[in-house]
């Protein structure tokens, strides 16, 4: 079994692969406004489980998601591919890049994204609040759930308009689906990554909304400098696309332009 995926010819055959993995909710439409940007490199968009064209496949841990990633970048003869996540798609993308095995690998760009909690307690409470968000996913009207989801702390650069939007693109979804993800990839089922990110040998770059207080400072706790995108919040590819995109073509150039 593989992702539903899209994937797209570069102008250049030598360049890798630009693996793109949205955060939750959303699915590889969540791209449309950014990959036009880099036409120069092959290009592979992905449904994660529960989502989008992959919404009946389902995984129930991390280990699960990254074995689907793989099989799905085979199937498609991927064989050297950079992964550019956001928030969910970050934490997988984290998660992949720390498993070894990773010959193929060239860099990983995170964008907004955790790498895991360290505190036991803290784990138990996103457990426990992931798991009442799956069983108001199951047991509500999922609009009614989005307008909930929306007014998260993380949430608040969002005006009512921005907000609206959203919530009219997610209530596409299957709840269901959303639910058995969301408790499956939950922050406190999720491999505290800290200390493997420090080792890995690829490049990696943290993106987020200059108005996204929290995941500057989680950037921080990794000893990385953010990439701050400028008029934006956590969802800062599509708060400032054009920005965005500049910053992160910036980016996938520098082992380019540094090599001798």
């Amino acid at each position: 079994m593989i992702l539903h995926a899209v994937y797209r010819e570069g102008r250049d055959a030598r360049l890798p692969c630009l693996v793109w993995l949205h955060g939750f909710l959303g699915s590889l439409r969540e791209w449309d406004a950014v990959s036009e940007s880099f036409i120069d490199w092959p290009q592979l968009r992905i449904d994660l489980p529960g989502h989008g064209k992959s919404a009946d496949i389902t995984a129930s841990d991390f280990h699960q998601v990254d074995q689907l990633l793989r099989k799905t970048l085979l199937s498609y003869n991927i064989l050297k591919y950079w992964l550019i996540g956001y928030s969910l798609g970050g934490r997988v993308a984290m998660y992949h890049a720390c498993q070894g095995e990773n010959s193929g690998l060239c860099g990983l760009v995170v964008e907004g994204s955790h790498p895991g909690l360290a505190d036991e307690n803290a784990r138990r409470e996103r457990q426990a609040s992931d798991h009442l968000w799956g069983q108001r996913l199951r047991n509500e009207a999922l609009q009614d759930v989005l307008h909930a989801w929306y007014q998260q702390p993380v949430f608040q650069s969002l005006n009512d308009q921005q907000r609206t939007a959203l919530i009219a693109l997610r209530s596409q979804n299957n709840a269901a689906s959303l639910a058995a993800m969301l408790e499956a990839t939950s922050l406190g089922n999720q491999p505290d990554l800290r200390a493997a990110l420090q080792q890995i040998p690829q490049p990696f770059y943290y993106l987020c909304g200059e108005l996204d207080e929290k995941f500057r400072s989680v950037a921080h706790s990794l000893a990385l400098t953010p990439h701050l995108i400028t008029a934006a919040g956590h969802n800062a590819h599509r708060d400032n696309p054009v920005a965005f995109s500049a910053c992160l073509l910036n980016l996938l150039r520098k082992p380019i332009e540094d090599t001798p």
